[in-house]
């Protein structure tokens, strides 16, 4: 591909969700701007929106693995649904015929005749062609160029022309974007982050929903390595692509699960753990401004996940508890994890602190007032409100 004759790539972000906020679009779209910029704080973009289209410019002469590598990078961004690496050419038919000759000269649907179609969009009116005419010219030059033959309803390649004020745009590929709403949108939530595979997960859907999260996680320590700690940091890592400026603390929490071990309630000491894991992490909350939890219950698929278990654990703290993975089997949760690359940090080993607590008949369904009983022997108010004086920040690397 030369320059000469596709001009210079850019990159194109197209928007779903937000474009049907109505009034307040506006507010989505500066949240999203804002989180695109930070995300590729790292290069020069001149970042441009209108109708629904952000556009981001690099400078004169960059490189297309440039624009290629800030395609990938801002697909992580939530908000966006589509992301083109485009060319930008200059506003006349002749033009845009060449560029697009040049575009698909190369690509393997030339190569094996495959079928196309050339889909466009006069955003500018003023432009002399109409889209079904510019869609006439460059697919007749295309067809007659390369034998090429056209299908409109079912095309193995789609050549995209976007006339814009200022110039046209032209692609003919695109990579899924995330979807959903811009971080930060929807305000801040503590996700109770474990090891595991299902914590990672919906705090990545809480993320696509808008919510700015940070993450709490519990450790044995001191009856437990720190292989936990290792694993949450790198999941927060992996995490933080999709958002930017993540926080996460660490509670060592080994020796409250030896208070609770002591009440000599084995079937109920997993559910009095879990509601002291809540307790402490509605004080971490409050005082980091964050109006909801966030876990990675699965309805039925372990013991503590009960309704009445789930029941029995929300009435712990006064703070919303989100679920988002509340109806999802673990094979879907498993998949969504391998997408956001999540799982194979999720699978290493390491020590998980309830384990420690883990009793042979676990009870299924536990009555509020005898977790309740535990607490007061506990003095759980006062130990949540030590744990969460405890905890220990872990900054992630720049």
């Amino acid at each position: 591909m030369t320059m000469t004759a596709l001009g210079e790539p850019c990159v194109l972000l197209k928007l779903g969700e937000i474009i049907l906020k109505g009034r307040n679009r506006e507010v989505f779209e500066q949240r999203l701007r804002a989180n695109i910029k930070f995300a590729l704080k790292d290069y020069q973009l001149d970042i441009r929106q209108r109708h629904g289209v952000v556009a981001l410019f690099l400078p004169e002469g960059t490189g297309v693995e440039i624009a290629e590598a800030v395609a990938a990078r801002v697909s992580e961004v939530p908000g966006i649904v589509l992301v083109h690496l485009a060319w930008r050419v200059a506003k006349d038919p002749s033009v845009v015929t060449k560029a697009a000759l040049e575009l698909v000269r190369d690509t393997p649907e030339v190569a094996r005749r495959a079928r196309f179609a050339v889909r466009s969009r006069r955003r500018d009116k003023r432009f002399p062609l109409r889209s079904s005419e510019l869609d006439r010219l460059v697919g007749g030059e295309l067809h007659d160029a390369y034998g090429l033959p056209v299908d409109l309803s079912h095309p193995e390649l789609t050549v995209s022309i976007e006339v814009d004020r200022d110039e046209v745009f032209l692609y003919t590929n695109g990579r899924p974007g995330q979807g959903g709403l811009p971080v930060g949108s929807s305000g801040r939530g503590l996700v109770l982050m474990s090891g595991g595979i299902d914590s990672p997960v919906a705090a990545y859907r809480m993320m696509r929903r808008g919510l700015r999260v940070d993450f709490l996680h519990f450790s044995g320590i001191p009856f437990t390595t720190s292989e936990s700690i290792y694993k949450a940091y790198a999941l927060v890592r992996r995490l933080d692509a999709f958002q930017g400026r993540s926080r996460l603390w660490v509670v060592p929490f080994g020796k409250a699960q030896q208070s609770i071990r002591a009440s000599g309630q084995d079937r109920l000491a997993m559910i009095a753990q879990r509601r002291l894991m809540l307790k402490t992490a509605a004080e971490v909350a409050r005082r980091h401004k964050a109006s909801a939890l966030v876990t990675g219950d699965s309805l039925g698929q372990v013991s503590s996940q009960t309704m009445a278990n789930i029941v029995a654990q929300e009435s712990a703290v006064d703070l919303p508890i989100l679920r988002p993975l509340i109806g999802l089997d673990k094979s879907e949760v498993i998949a969504e994890a391998r997408r956001i690359g999540t799982l194979e940090i999720s699978e290493l080993p390491d020590e998980d602190c309830c384990t420690l607590l883990a009793a042979r008949n676990p009870e299924l369904a536990a009555k509020i007032e005898d977790l309740k009983l535990i607490e007061r022997r506990l003095d759980a108010e006062e130990l949540a409100s030590q744990l969460a004086d405890s905890i220990q920040a872990y900054k992630l690397d720049a």
